[in-house]
């Protein structure tokens, strides 16, 4: 089924996780939707500056960021009412993870590549 994807911390270098993730992820038939603060376009597809512009419903955010910018949007990150989280590695941010798990929403401490390689997306 597709879905809806928030990558929180897209990017256009093609040597980037966040990048590989926007291409697999359109190549299983999602809808990335992108989201970084100086970015306009990647791949044809907008880049919104923040996380209040992201269009809803969303049923997916993974996220590319470290814990140091995570930790400022949190309550975005409730407000968006994603059905899961994804935290890539080097992502991890037990604050907001629990914070997530209050509000019922799903964590994942996974890497949103290897989950599209292997059919456990």
């Amino acid at each position: 089924m597709a879905e809806k994807v928030v990558i929180l911390g897209a990017s256009d270098n093609p040597e980037r996780f966040a990048h590989k993730a926007l291409v697999m992820l359109k190549q299983h038939g999602h809808e990335p939707i992108l989201v970084h603060p100086t970015l306009k376009e990647i791949l044809g597809l907008t880049v919104h500056a923040d996380l209040d512009s992201v269009p809803r419903p969303i049923d997916t955010l993974t996220m590319y960021v470290n814990p140091r910018i995570s930790v400022n949007l949190k309550e975005k990150i409730i407000s968006l009412n994603p059905r899961r989280v994804i935290f890539n590695p080097g992502s991890e941010n037990p604050a907001i993870e629990f914070a997530l798990k209050k509000t019922g929403i799903d964590t994942i401490h996974a890497c949103t590549l290897v989950m599209l390689s292997t059919g456990q997306y």
